[in-house]
């Protein structure tokens, strides 16, 4: 089992059942899945940097990300309906927590200028979206093989009700929030 979900189970379940007054430990809000999104605007000049990126993302996740494409054709961008314009992977159940607990212990003390993340990025209904600049800040990722540095978006999507039972359980997970 997963080291964050045995931590979830053992301390933060307890926690918030404490803070919120939860009668029910099913009422304890959880981790619903993780969501890491690529947007690579310059494959429309070169087809080949989706193939990095889908290389990159499976690294990271160890699961195979969907290239996505797009809906409209938009003269502006040089872009073509259909065309493929990014990557997307969804994590859950163990390769979420997984996931989550290298993103906070190994991945976000590594960006530069760490001063925590921030807590306004939540969307109203507990669920808390992240952007990253740069891939390399993972491990999995050897810096001397990247071609261009890309930025993600990692969404964390929860059963919370209350973007403050989201914060709760994040940070009792070990989010590092900037205080």
């Amino acid at each position: 089992m997963a080291r964050l979900k045995t931590k979830y189970k053992s301390d933060v379940v307890p926690a918030m059942m404490k803070e919120f007054s939860y009668k029910n430990s099913m009422q304890v809000p959880r981790l619903a899945k993780i969501t890491l999104n690529v947007g690579l605007g310059e494959a429309t000049q070169n087809i080949k940097v989706v193939d990095a990126a889908v290389a990159e993302i499976t690294l990271i996740t160890g699961q195979k990300p969907v290239v996505t494409h797009a809906k409209k054709a938009i003269a502006n961008f040089k872009l073509r309906e259909g065309v493929p314009i990014g990557c997307m992977v969804t994590l859950r159940q163990e390769r979420m927590y997984e996931f989550l607990d290298r993103l906070i212990h190994v991945a976000l003390p590594r960006v530069r200028d760490f001063k925590g993340v921030s807590d306004r990025s939540f969307d109203g209904r507990g669920n808390y979206s992240l952007g990253l600049r740069e891939q390399i800040i993972f491990p999995e990722i050897h810096a001397d093989k990247v071609e261009k540095t890309r930025g993600m978006t990692v969404t964390i999507a929860t059963t919370a009700k209350t973007d403050q039972e989201g914060r709760a359980l994040l940070k009792l997970m070990g989010m590092p929030f900037a205080s």
